[in-house]
């Protein structure tokens, strides 16, 4: 006997976590599966069977008919292109602000730093107006560009913080000795700095596609034509005065999972490095 108690100490942590993984995981995707269940459910169905793990028919009548016979196809390309523009020029605009944070003492250094954290502390709901006149203005209002524009002027601060921490990371003396060596800081920037926090710029890139892609106060409020709707506002199509189509809308919702999915497989191993990068300090 006293030779089975080690094995089974052993065993038995292990079997835990395993099965605590396992419920994690069980729990997470649940939601996932109920979305497609739904949207494989006939309509004549949805109600009858109530709870039902899995309905006694299947159909593609909902997905068909958000593909071909709804206007969802241009939703889904609108969010694509905002999503894809402003991770793109947040994670420029970031990496060059949080290099020149970390690298570069100067006048109103702590100032700055303040002023961008005090934008990320406003409500929401109470900037619409004012971002709503200042669009008009510029002759952006009920456009995507200036979906972008207000996109990339949210997250900004919050990913100029996150680089930051990135090249905050690099040692100086690799750039010094690029310097030394014959290049100007914007080339040991490019050559030197930048390979070594493509983890950071994978993780701001993650970050910033995964909030543009779900937004829908500013999309909602400042998008009135049904060309230029992001899908998160196309969903509500998909809701009438006396019904809600919900096959149809959990139809589209799964399709809108598959381009987030593709973009954090494509970045995945610079967005896990990204997150675990300041774990360790050494």
């Amino acid at each position: 006997m006293s030779r089975r108690h080690p094995t089974l100490r052993a065993v038995l942590p292990a079997l835990g976590h395993r099965l605590a993984l396992l419920f994690y995981v069980v729990v997470a995707l649940f939601p996932l599966f109920w979305l497609l269940k739904i949207a494989l459910t006939p309509n004549q169905l949805l109600y009858s069977e109530g709870v039902a793990l899995w309905p006694s028919a299947i159909t593609l009548d909902n997905f068909r008919f958000v593909l071909l016979q709804s206007r969802f196809p241009r939703f889904f390309l609108n969010s694509v292109v905002v999503s894809l523009a402003t991770a793109l020029l947040v994670t420029l605009l970031a990496s060059l602000l949080g290099y020149a944070v970390s690298r570069f003492v100067f006048r109103g250094k702590r100032l700055v730093l303040l002023l961008l954290l005090v934008t990320q502390m406003f409500p929401l709901v109470m900037l619409i107006a004012p971002i709503y006149r200042i669009l008009a203005a510029l002759s952006l209002a009920n456009s995507l560009t200036g979906l972008v524009v207000v996109y990339t002027a949210f997250n900004v601060p919050f990913a100029a913080f996150l680089m930051q921490s990135f090249f905050d990371a690099v040692p100086r003396t690799l750039e010094e000795a690029a310097m030394i060596d014959g290049c100007t800081r914007f080339g040991a920037l490019r050559r030197v700095v930048m390979p070594l926090t493509l983890p950071g710029m994978g993780a701001t890139l993650g970050f910033v596609f995964t909030a543009a892609w779900s937004e829908l106060l500013f999309a909602l409020m400042l998008i009135n034509g049904d060309d230029r709707m992001t899908f998160p506002v196309g969903l509500l199509t998909f809701v009438s005065k006396f019904s809600v189509d919900w096959g149809q809308m959990m139809a589209a919702s799964f399709l809108a999972l598959i381009p987030a999915c593709l973009f954090f497989a494509l970045i995945q191993r610079y967005l896990v490095q990204g997150l675990t990068a300041g774990a360790v300090k050494g």
